[in-house]
């Protein structure tokens, strides 16, 4: 099993969303973060007579585990959907999971997870 961890622009997450769904990832948690790259110093903008930091995006980060053989399709996917080809699109970090289990019905390993094959 793998965890992926996927930073992506917020503006991206109904996209990512609907594309994960297609390919039948139907289970991950997802939560709003904000950060800052290296490429994205301090910068200022005037909009309507107001100073706005621009340096940070809204992003989200989505957290979804998956079986070993889910893992190329999901990066995959992840990659074709979540990119716009400008600085700030994001990371997707990519971790081995020991064990899982449900709680509900107390399944572990493979058979924990939603996303079946």
């Amino acid at each position: 099993m793998k965890k992926i961890e996927a930073i992506i622009r917020a503006s991206k997450y109904e996209e990512v969303k609907k594309a994960l769904h297609e390919i039948d990832i139907d289970f991950f948690t997802w939560w709003d973060v904000t950060g800052q790259g290296n490429d994205q110093k301090h910068k200022k903008e005037i909009y309507r007579g107001t100073i706005r930091d621009t340096s940070y995006i809204s992003r989200r980060c989505l957290s979804i585990v998956v079986r070993d053989i889910n893992l190329q399709k999901t990066i995959d996917c992840l990659l074709r959907t979540a990119g716009t080809g400008e600085v700030g699109d994001g990371k997707i970090f990519v971790s081995t999971i020991e064990q899982s289990y449900r709680i509900r019905t107390g399944e572990s390993g493979d058979d924990s997870l939603y996303n079946r094959d």
